[in-house]
């Protein structure tokens, strides 16, 4: 069954509301909530037909979501693009995440490290992550991800599109890995567990790494844990190699640089001839981008390596990859720190 917890009161809702065979884009009789609405129950015809779901039961669950005008606020105005990167950095770079990463990962170190050794993910980067997404599971979202997923597919222009493939992709998951699509909850934008994976992600990405049978990203830290390794080492991420250092610019060629955009471009030693100096040790031959962060008293500039660019495949800031980078070298820090004053 699609649905571990529907009531029977839904479920004959769900039959009233589609007697009149709601295949049309009339409103179905009786029916409330999204299951009202034209486009919904275009996309319930579709995910009939496409995916073989029962009608009845999509009928009830839309005829429970809502649509979310604070979700939609959220969406217009994320983070990353409203903060420059000295107020972005406050809000992850703290003493209580810091801490935070610190005994998740002692929690989590057998898990960790094999983490490591199977997939070739750091450690460093898969808590950061989650430190970064959910303060390591401590807030893994407070909105329901059938009335968020709905609401940006329906009732948001702009990103409609790709949030009525999510929506999709949450009804299969459901299906597949027994979700009670009612009462899951997650970010504005559907993302979902400690990793905060969107439905694509989850299905494409997620493990199950304590092979139980289940990809459980609420409960099982070891497919948590696995599964942010996991789109790591599928986009590309490099065992032990540097993330990013900082640069000094001179000259007036750099500009045109940093237009070139976050994916590696260029060799350490082109950038060196173009003003880019690297502050710490860089190879000549690897390839980096050129990043500009605007602090309170002017920029900063980094050169982002490869697994720089790997983060910004879960989120495509730099803002973002960066409090990653950056939490997770002052988790490493003192974590060591901890470790030599034990020893």
């Amino acid at each position: 069954m699609l649905l571990r917890k529907m009531k029977v009161v839904l479920y004959a809702l769900a039959i009233f509301g589609t007697l009149s065979a709601c295949t049309s884009n009339a409103a179905a009789p009786g029916a409330s909530g999204y299951a009202a609405s034209p486009v919904a129950q275009a996309f319930i015809d579709e995910m009939v037909a496409q995916h073989g779901f029962d009608r009845a039961e999509l009928v009830a669950v839309f005829s429970q979501a809502e649509r979310r005008e604070d979700i939609l606020e959220l969406m217009r105005k994320p983070a990353e693009k409203r903060l420059e990167w000295h107020a972005y950095r406050k809000i992850f770079l703290t003493r209580s995440r810091i801490d935070g990463g610190v005994a998740f990962w002692d929690n989590n170190v057998q898990l960790l490290e094999k983490a490591e050794k199977e997939l070739g993910v750091d450690a460093t980067v898969i808590v950061a992550i989650i430190g970064v997404e959910t303060r390591y599971g401590g807030n893994t979202g407070r909105h329901r991800v059938i009335d968020a997923l709905s609401t940006l597919a329906f009732d948001y222009p702009p990103r409609s599109k790709f949030f009525r493939g999510e929506l999709e992709h949450y009804l299969i998951l459901a299906r597949e890995e027994d979700i009670d699509l009612l009462t899951a909850t997650g970010s504005y934008a559907g993302a979902m567990g400690y990793g905060q994976f969107i439905p694509s992600s989850y299905r494409n990405f997620a493990i199950d790494f304590d092979a139980d049978g289940k990809r459980d990203l609420w409960n099982s830290r070891a497919d948590i844990i696995g599964s942010v390794a996991n789109y790591m080492k599928a986009h590309g991420w490099t065992l032990g190699t540097t993330v990013a250092t900082r640069a000094t610019v001179t000259g007036d060629t750099y500009p045109a640089i940093l237009k070139q955009g976050l994916e590696p471009h260029s060799r350490i030693g082109e950038l060196r001839r173009a003003g880019i100096e690297p502050q710490t040790a860089i190879p000549d031959g690897s390839l980096a981008a050129l990043i500009e962060l605007q602090n309170a008293s002017g920029p900063e500039y980094w050169l982002g390596l490869n697994n720089f660019y790997v983060i910004t495949r879960y989120n495509h800031s730099p803002l973002y990859a960066m409090a990653v980078y950056q939490l997770g070298e002052e988790i490493r820090q003192a974590r060591e720190q901890a470790q030599q004053i034990q020893d």
